[in-house]
């Protein structure tokens, strides 16, 4: 849809006589524009590629808010929240708002739609950018609008994309790079310049939710969620990246909601977005077929290496990236809530499942938690990184994350676990953690992860009850309840102390693990000793 930017009421934003501005665009002409703009080709099924430049990732120290009297007294300030003056955010802004107004001989994308499925608490949305693939990356990612609903459209907070802008002031202005991703909470503005990366729109609008919610007593949440056929039984899976947060959610047997983000309300969960982001590092259609299926005319993916004769991918190829991605509306999963043609949307969850990939090999497959167990591990948000997934990291690295989305956290970390306590006390919620990393060995030890399908058939047992039959044992170190036997999986493998060989290196890396746990809680204590208590023992 052809409008002018004073139609649309960008000259309020400094966008000043814009006419070449297209709102809204069909994916077939936002494919037909990536093509014609020479950003990307058409690969598997008609899926859109592209490359995101020099950055495959966000860029986290490059983050700012603007401090700002409004805001300034409720931010959780430090390194995820980094102050920025309100000079130096209008000098950056003016350099967007002139790159747009020198450039309208190219077309300017303007998006408008949600974040959030459920009416009542979801966020207006535009996203203007210049580059046709961040147009279509923001329509497979937010909820898309209906024509009727555009009549009357006004947002309720802007990104401005101006990739190609450069901080060239960075060090007089005390920043980190030529990068910037900052945002202004009074006037609802956030602007991005020096990275084409697109999940910088998407968890940009994250960090913004986790800011308004909690005030209408919304928890945000960086988690998946699914549910039964019946829409009976939901469940949200927590767990940072490499955890298989999208994989274990996205289940054919049970309907999925979304995968990454979502609110609880005292009505129930709500996705906040229209579409998934799924990486495909090392993609297998047999072991992943809803992900690898969704790849298709509509989808647009990051960074993967292919043929440049045949555009085959070979999606175990991460020389660009490990952190290949694919974006595509939730309709693109044929067995989720959207693709049956309702909105994403759910009662209470029954299950709470924390998922950690744990590179030390100590903790089980799965265990049963307490109210202050979950609280503790919910503050702590564990996962580790292994060897050769990052430049530097030679052996398994423990890394905490509060809220399992420190990274997107606005408010102070605790303001949201405690929400989580409010929430699981008043509708009796079950919590488990299920362990997708090393059993019975540790990372370097050359073995590999524990089995995709074995943890299914846990996740199986989680969601039908079935594991409440199991008879359960203590764990030593972290004291949780562990199933002594669960379905035919073999009984030694849940019991850490059984699956090792080496008893002498599983003590050795359970209690360099538990001191590591007890360290960062410090961090955030909520001074609650029912909760402090529930954490490791460190007296082992």
């Amino acid at each position: 849809m052809n409008k002018s930017g004073n139609d649309l009421g960008l000259n309020q934003l400094g966008l000043v006589d814009l006419v070449n501005v297209h709102r809204n665009l069909s994916v077939k002409e936002l494919v037909d524009d990536i093509v014609s703009n020479k950003e990307g080709l058409i690969g598997l099924r008609g899926a859109a590629m592209v490359d995101t430049g020099i950055y495959t990732g966000r860029s986290p120290k490059d983050k700012y808010i603007v401090d700002e009297s409004s805001s300034n007294q409720n931010i959780w300030w430090g390194e995820v929240n980094q102050k920025i003056s309100e000079d130096i955010f209008n000098g950056l802004y003016s350099q967007v708002t002139e790159f747009y107004n020198s450039n309208d001989d190219k077309k300017t994308y303007v998006f408008d739609g949600f974040a959030g499925a459920d009416p009542k608490y979801a966020l207006n949305v535009r996203i203007i950018a210049k580059k046709a693939w961040q147009a279509h990356f923001v329509h497979n990612m937010f909820i898309r609008p209906q024509e009727k609903q555009l009549d009357q459209f006004l947002p309720g907070f802007t990104i401005i994309n101006a990739s190609d802008v450069k901080n060239l002031n960075y060090q007089k202005y005390g920043m980190n790079s030529e990068t910037f991703i900052i945002f202004h909470m009074a006037k609802k503005i956030a602007i991005i310049g020096g990275t084409e990366y697109g999940g910088e729109m998407k968890k940009g609008i994250f960090s913004v939710l986790h800011y308004l919610l909690p005030d209408k007593g919304v928890l945000s949440m960086h988690c998946s969620a699914n549910v039964n056929n019946d829409s009976s039984n939901p469940a949200i899976f927590f767990g940072l990246s490499g955890t298989g947060k999208t994989t274990l959610s996205t289940d054919p047997a049970r309907p999925l909601i979304g995968d990454d983000e979502h609110g609880w309300s005292d009505d129930g969960i709500f996705n906040f977005e229209g579409g998934c982001y799924a990486k495909v590092i090392n993609l297998d259609s047999k072991e992943e077929p809803d992900i690898y299926n969704a790849i298709r005319q509509g989808a647009l993916l990051e960074n993967v290496v292919y043929d440049s004769d045949t555009l085959q991918i070979d999606f175990n190829d991460g020389s660009k990236t490990e952190n290949t991605r694919v974006s595509y509306p939730l309709d693109h999963i044929d067995n989720s809530i959207s693709g049956k043609g309702k909105p994403s949307i759910a009662t209470h969850p029954r299950k709470i499942i924390f998922l950690t990939c744990d590179a030390y090999g100590v903790l089980p497959p799965v265990a049963k938690l307490t109210a202050q167990q979950a609280m503790y591990h919910f503050i702590s948000g564990y996962t580790a990184k292994v060897a050769g997934t990052e430049r530097g990291i030679t052996e398994p690295t423990a890394t905490f994350s509060p809220c399992f989305g420190g990274p997107f956290l606005t408010l102070h970390p605790l303001r949201y676990a405690e929400l989580l306590k409010e929430k699981m006390e008043k509708f009796d919620v079950s919590v488990y953690m299920v362990n997708t990393g090393w059993v019975g060995s540790n990372a370097q030890s050359g073995a590999k992860r524990f089995s995709l399908p074995k943890t299914r058939k846990i996740l199986d047992a989680i969601l039908n009850g079935s594991i409440e039959n199991s008879k359960f044992g203590e764990d030593q170190y972290f004291g949780f309840q562990i199933p002594l036997s669960l379905d035919d999986i073999e009984s030694d493998l849940l019991d850490p102390m059984k699956a090792w060989i080496d008893l002498e290196e599983y003590h050795r890396s359970a209690k360099e693990l538990v001191k590591k746990f007890n360290l960062n809680y410090r961090k955030y204590d909520l001074g609650d000793e029912l909760i402090r208590s529930a954490g490791p023992k460190n007296d082992m």
